[in-house]
């Protein structure tokens, strides 16, 4: 049986006729969809902020977050790819109630709760939560990924990819999300579209960035092979132009898109703005 979070239900019957996006930059973005308020990969640094990356490597802040963290609302959970400093910072680990479900690898909730928090939830890859709030119910699936080629990626911190997949109690789901997390294309990507066929939304973690003169992160010509793999109806570019590693910027994105005629399955997102989207009845 699926472990299963069960959330408090608030007072307002869920929406499942439509959700939405809003970035609030790097990787972080407010997923709000029936009923679910879910924030990913916490960064609220500002620019000129240092992030330590592991091994004396340090990345700097080129932007600031679209909203300050006292500003969010109320979540339901956190969803967590890994464990570094521009998806998890230390501003989010002294400010965030200790108490707010994290949902991540064993790596992040070995550290989470060594540093209090109380209610993580740790996921092997291809393992499922159920997590249950009111009539509306939320299946997260790690999925994986490959933060670096060869002997770089052994010494980087373990990447989750994840699948949501949103419906009613007892239906059949009727939105299925993809994040990407810091992953490379690799060859695990292919089994996901055939696990979880028809994709309604992708959010795919591009920048280029660069370790050691490696790619640690897709840049336009993987982020589009990665696109190409899950064939979403609609993919979000995120994690991009943010610090100062990351090399691959978004009009090279929006140009490899272009050039393959796939503008139309792309949505493109300014920090601070709003994805809305709508969900059919039945799938």
């Amino acid at each position: 049986m699926d472990e299963t979070l069960v959330l408090p239900r608030r007072n307002a019957d869920p929406d499942f006729g439509r959700g939405s996006v809003f970035f609030v930059g790097t990787a972080t973005v407010i997923i709000r969809y029936a009923g679910f308020t879910i924030l990913t990969d916490p960064n609220f640094l500002h620019a000129g902020d240092h992030v330590h990356l592991g091994y004396g490597l340090t990345a700097k802040r080129l932007t600031n977050p679209a909203v300050e963290m006292e500003d969010l609302p109320p979540l339901d959970f956190v969803l967590l790819s890994h464990l570094h400093g521009d998806h998890f910072d230390r501003v989010v680990q002294r400010r965030l109630n200790k108490a707010t479900p994290i949902v991540s690898n064993k790596h992040a909730t070995s550290y989470l709760k060594k540093v209090g928090f109380t209610k993580t939830r740790t996921l092997k890859t291809w393992e499922p939560l159920v997590v249950a709030k009111g009539e509306a119910n939320l299946r997260v699936t790690a999925l994986p990924g490959t933060h670096g080629p060869g002997p770089l990626g052994a010494v980087l911190p373990p990447v989750m990819g994840s699948m949501l997949e949103f419906g009613r109690v007892g239906e059949a789901a009727r939105l299925r999300m993809y994040i990407s997390g810091d992953t490379l294309v690799h060859d695990r990507l292919r089994e996901i579209p055939r696990r979880f066929p028809g994709i309604d939304l992708a959010m795919l973690h591009l920048g280029g960035t660069r370790v050691l003169g490696v790619f640690v992160t897709m840049d336009a010509e993987q982020g589009l092979e990665a696109m190409r793999i899950m064939d979403a109806r609609t993919t979000i570019p995120i994690h991009y132009n943010d610090y100062t590693r990351f090399e691959s910027p978004l009009v090279d994105f929006e140009r490899a898109v272009t050039d393959a005629g796939l503008d139309e399955k792309v949505r493109y997102l300014a920090h601070g703005e709003t994805y809305e989207f709508e969900v059919p009845a039945a799938r």
